[in-house]
This record gives structure tokens, C-alpha cells and sequence, in this order.
């Protein structure tokens, strides 16, 4: 709720004599007023999970959540992830080693150049803590020339392959402030085929036909799992992030954990739908190019609108409506967007 609502409600329902706020008394009465007043009703709007439990059972684990939706309906879904797609996929994921990357990176620089060396040049490699330097000798300066362009190739499809096995990318955020953050497009392609089991189930709650319907029910799931707090993205080196499956068995995520964990249902539930993550600082959220009604919170971006969804709570926030800080943000292009269009785009670039 807007303070300009609860101003509303104020003034419709009570006899505040406004001539007498010239007394500052009465100015820091009125503002303690309002301050309570919003902190009630956003007592009132907060997610709430209402149970949550796991059992073993002889397929995986059968998990059961219940939580208010926006409407304070009281929703359920039972479900059941395999052993599998709980302890398996994503087993091998960590956080992100700068030192350990780079002497990776290195290693495969060395046994792609002894495969293929570059005639006519000698290569030189330096590894010094947390960085190594490549140098390339030789008496003609356009084999040198040419074979330093060849190594920076080499590098950087190198690093890339990677960043990529180890679900992480090269990020550069609104203030062009560069780094490592997970990959989180990657992650949530990724992790639709362990969720299928719950497309049925929810396709049972709510129609496909009802795009808005359908989002809006996983947002209210999502949302009320309980959150945690978001490490600075460029610097946690993903500490902290969840994928979904382990998510949804440790029964809490950050921003980031929760809105991949979004982007993928909604994937899995509507596998053609163009959708975006975009970033701002300390936070995430999704966009879905779906039509917007009045007053609606959306960005243009390469041409298609997109409408904005907050999937990390615990505010019930419903699509097309941000928490304030967020909507500033966009309001102020402090933002980055990832495109998340199609379930296979990020399986052909790890095939090539």
C-alpha cells in the first residue's frame, strides 16, 4: 500500500483538523500515525507459508507446501522430485574461485597451444597468484601480431566454455561495474526438466490459457518460501544462490535463488514465452511479455515490452506490481536485463 493510500484512508476516516499541523506536535503525531498505519497493512500483505514438509518416499520425496495467496485464499501443492534431481544435478556447482578459474583456464590455454601451436612464434605463460599473463616472442612482428590476436581468441572462447560448465558469466551491472555472477538463465534451463513433475499439478489449479492467472499462482508459491538474504552479486562469488530443486528443499533462497526458481516453473508451464531477469542492486525480478493493464509496472527492451514481476516476497506482490525500491529503480534505468526467451537457446551454445 502507497502512503498516499494511507494518507487517504486517514483523512476518510478520521476528524484531523489540518490547520492545527502548523504545531510540530501535532506534524510527528500525524507522521507516527501514518508510520503505523503502514506497517499494518504491510503486516497484512506479507507471503505467508503456512506449512511446509518433506517425506521420503520410494520415487524421491514428496513435498507439500501451503501458503495465502493474494487474495488470502489459501492455496496447496503436493509434489514429488526424485533422489536424482535432488542430490545429483547441480551436485558439482560452487561458488566461484577466482584463483582456481584462472589456473583452470590456464592449463587448457597450454594443451589447446601443444595441440595447435602458432608456426613461426614461441609462447610464454606466467602465473602469478590469482592472474597469469601470456607472452608471445618471435622475429617477425606480424606473426607476433597475429598470434597475439590468436591466443586472446583462444582465451576468451576458453574462458567462456568455462564460466559456462561451471554455470557462471561475465556481468557487467547498470554502472558498468564488471564481474563474475551465476548464470542463472543457464541454472533455471537447466532445472525445468527436474521440475516437470509439477507442471500437471499446477495446470490442474490454474488454466495455461490464463497466462496471468497461471504466473500469479507461482509467484504467491515462490514468494511465500521463506528468504534469505542476497550477497552482493559481483562479489559473493554465488555464495548463498540455490538452485531450484535445492531451493525447494531447504525451503529457503535469495532474490537470485527465488527468481530462477520462478523463471523456470514459468518456463517448464509455458515453454515459448519470452521472458527476461533483470537485475538492480542487492535484488532480481522477471519480466513477461505478456499485455499490461493500467498502471502496470513494465520496461521496453529491444523492442518488446515486457511486464514486471517481484518473485522474491515476502510482500504479495502480484504481476505488475514492484516493491518501491525496484520500481525506482527501473523509473531510474538503474537496471541490467538477461533475455531468458527459449528452453533451448542456452542448450545449442553449450553443444557448439
Amino acid at each position: 500500500m502507497s502512503l498516499t493510500t494511507v494518507i487517504t484512508l486517514i483523512t476518510s476516516n478520521s476528524n484531523v483538523n489540518f490547520s492545527l499541523l502548523h504545531s510540530p506536535l501535532k506534524k510527528h503525531q500525524l507522521l507516527l500515525t501514518i508510520a503505523a498505519l503502514m506497517l499494518f497493512f504491510m503486516a497484512k500483505s506479507q507471503a505467508q507459508q503456512l506449512s511446509f514438509s518433506k517425506n521420503q518416499i520410494e520415487q524421491g520425496y514428496r513435498f507439500h507446501y501451503q501458503w495465502l495467496d493474494f487474495t488470502n485464499t489459501e492455496q496447496t501443492i503436493n509434489f514429488v522430485l526424485s533422489h536424482e534431481g535432488l542430490f545429483d544435478h547441480f551436485r558439482n556447482f560452487r561458488t566461484y574461485q577466482h584463483s582456481y578459474a584462472q589456473k583452470t583456464i590456464l592449463r587448457r590455454i597450454k594443451k589447446h597451444m601443444q595441440k595447435t601451436p602458432i608456426a613461426g612464434v614461441q609462447v610464454f605463460y606466467k602465473q602469478q597468484h590469482d592472474k597469469f599473463s601470456i607472452e608471445v616472442k618471435g622475429l617477425d612482428k606480424n606473426k607476433v601480431s597475429k598470434a597475439y590476436q590468436e591466443v586472446l581468441k583462444i582465451e576468451r572462447k576458453i574462458t567462456t566454455k568455462y564460466l559456462r560448465e561451471s554455470y557462471y558469466q561475465a556481468f557487467i551491472n547498470h554502472e558498468q561495474i564488471s564481474g563474475i555472477k551465476v548464470d542463472h538463465v543457464s541454472v533455471a534451463n537447466d532445472s525445468i526438466a527436474d521440475l516437470k513433475p509439477l507442471k500437471p499439478i499446477i495446470l490442474d489449479k490454474v488454466s495455461i490459457k490464463n497466462t496471468r492467472k497461471a504466473t500469479n499462482y507461482v509467484l504467491s508459491f515462490v514468494q511465500s518460501i521463506p528468504y534469505s538474504t542476497l550477497e552482493s552479486r559481483l562479489t559473493s562469488s554465488g555464495a548463498g544462490f540455490n538452485p531450484p530443486l535445492r531451493l525447494l528443499w531447504e525451503n529457503q533462497g535469495d532474490c537470485d535463488s527465488k527468481m530462477t526458481l520462478t523463471a523456470s516453473l514459468l518456463r517448464a508451464l509455458m515453454p515459448r514465452i519470452e521472458m527476461v531477469l533483470i537485475y538492480i542492486e542487492g535484488h532480481a525480478f522477471i519480466g513477461i511479455n505478456i499485455q499490461a493493464k493500467a498502471g502496470e509496472v513494465t520496461i521496453e527492451h529491444e523492442n518488446i515490452t515486457y511486464l514486471l514481476a517481484e518473485p522474491t516476497g515476502p510482500a504479495l506482490l502480484p504481476l505488475g506490481k514492484l516493491a518501491p525500491e525496484s520500481e525506482l529503480a527501473i523509473n531510474q534505468g538503474h537496471y541490467t536485463v538477461q533475455n531468458y526467451h527459449e528452453v533451448f537457446a542456452v542448450k545449442q551454445q553449450k553443444a557448439e
